[in-house]
């Protein structure tokens, strides 16, 4: 395991932790609800998301551990879509990173309160971020904003609602686009955002680490849809070839194979590029190698 690989290991224990911290117990009431909500929250994953909170914050020279209410209220956000995203009406995926997903074990109609549940309370958690010391109301109100946005009909939403609607028919590579940077890269580019807005960040900084974040978000959609095709079920914790099940368009379907393989070195290239700029930006040129050649 490389010293990368085991810092994102470290940092994503620190976020199992933290989760416990802001989430309910299941021992309060209605327990039947939180036991969901915890279920698919602490069921593992790369925890990237906070991850990149945290460590935005530390390039901008805030300490990682401020920051937490926000990193974790982002990974509460991810863990609902991934609830509401295996449900039958929508992609039908019995398991998620190893497990049956929240459907299979609870019902229908609890897993999409648990990730409802989850939506809201992430937005309570982020507001947590506003009582530690050194950070401005205003930029945690800016960053509810901003992680809103992302999340809801002009992000992340909008881009599954013509994902949704575009299923099964010809669309052009704007479309293909326009879906993989919401649905996927909205979520990850305002992680980045939100980290350095919290920290101080300047305008010009906070544009440029979005963009490095538009730039590895719409990456990780086009190994998404290569691993779909290509990935192993064990490894990826979930089955493959769902996207052809869906009749999901797909990086893969348009460019082909060896053309995402170029997209990839392209968007990587113009990832680091954008990291050059920051002396102290080393992690994320790693981060944009892992994202690129991960198997999970």
């Amino acid at each position: 395991m490389s010293k990368f690989t085991e810092e994102l290991v470290r940092l994503g224990s620190i976020v199992e932790q933290e989760m416990v911290k802001f989430l309910p117990q299941k021992d309060e009431y209605p327990p039947q609800l939180f036991e969901a909500m915890l279920y698919s929250a602490l069921s593992g994953g790369k925890r990237l998301r906070p991850i990149m909170v945290m460590k935005a914050a530390e390039l901008f020279g805030m300490p990682y551990d401020k920051v937490m209410p926000t990193a974790c209220g982002i990974e509460m956000i991810h863990t609902y879509s991934l609830i509401h995203d295996d449900l039958p009406v929508m992609d039908n995926d019995d398991f998620r990173r190893g497990k049956p997903t929240c459907h299979k074990v609870y019902g229908e109609a609890l897993a999409l309160l648990a990730g409802d549940a989850l939506l809201t309370h992430a937005f309570a958690t982020i507001a947590k971020n506003s009582k530690i010391e050194g950070i401005s109301y205003e930029a945690v109100l800016d960053v509810i904003e901003n992680i809103s946005l992302a999340a809801g009909g002009h992000g992340m939403i909008g881009g599954q609602v013509i994902d949704i609607a575009t299923s099964g028919k010809h669309i052009s590579k704007d479309t293909l686009y326009y879906i993989s940077s919401h649905k996927t890269g909205c979520m990850i580019s305002v992680s980045l955002w939100s980290g350095a807005r919290l920290a101080g960040a300047s305008r010009d900084e906070l544009e440029k680490i979005k963009l490095f974040g538009e730039k590895i978000g719409l990456a990780f959609q086009i190994v998404d849809d290569m691993l779909d095709e290509t990935g192993d079920e064990n490894i990826l914790g979930k089955p493959v070839g769902s996207d052809v099940k869906n009749m999901k368009n797909t990086f893969v379907s348009m460019f082909g194979y060896d053309g995402c393989v170029k997209l990839l070195s392209e968007l990587s290239s113009d990832a680091k590029e954008i990291m050059a700029d920051f002396e102290n930006g080393d992690f994320f040129i790693q981060l944009t190698d892992f994202i690129v050649n991960r198997s999970y």
